[in-house]
């Protein structure tokens, strides 16, 4: 499984295009360059930057859904809201949509920081101060997130 790997600051112009990283974009060939999929996140006030492969196999799930339960239905909508394609353009950049921008409150400075086989994009404040945990409430979310997960002999 490949990963995104890397926390980069950036700027985000007028328009909309965020200049990536010349690190990010060697990955982002990795995952097959291409078209990306832009979306809101859902538990933070970010954006989500999945490869459209990654983003195939996350649809794949949400479409055995049962869209006649209202709760499926519901998600559904809200999870894909405001989803744009995007394909980096050749000076490396990412055009990003005025309602996306909006919604994860962009402005100049932003950070793009790795997820796993996604990456997101925050506004830099935000981004710190979500970070911005103390060491023991880290251990402790650690602990909660990661204590009972048994591994394997040869895995971390």
């Amino acid at each position: 499984m490949k990963n995104f790997i890397g926390t980069y600051e950036c700027k985000i112009d007028d328009k909309g295009r965020v200049k990536l990283p010349s690190p990010l974009v060697k990955q982002m060939e990795n995952f097959g360059g291409g078209s990306f999929v832009v979306k809101r996140s859902v538990f933070q006030p970010c954006l989500e930057v999945y490869p459209m492969s990654g983003w195939e196999k996350l649809m794949e799930k949400i479409n055995k859904l049962n869209r006649f339960q209202k709760k499926n239905t519901d998600f559904i909508r809200r999870f894909t809201a405001g989803l744009k394609t995007v394909e980096p353009d050749n000076a490396g950049r990412l055009q990003i949509s005025k309602d996306l921008m909006v919604f994860a409150a962009l402005k100049k400075e932003i950070v793009v920081t790795s997820a796993g086989e996604l990456f997101e994009i925050w506004d830099k404040e935000a981004y710190e101060q979500v970070i911005a945990t103390s060491e023991e409430d880290f251990a402790k979310l650690a602990e909660e997130v990661m204590g009972d997960l048994s591994l394997g002999e040869n895995e971390v």
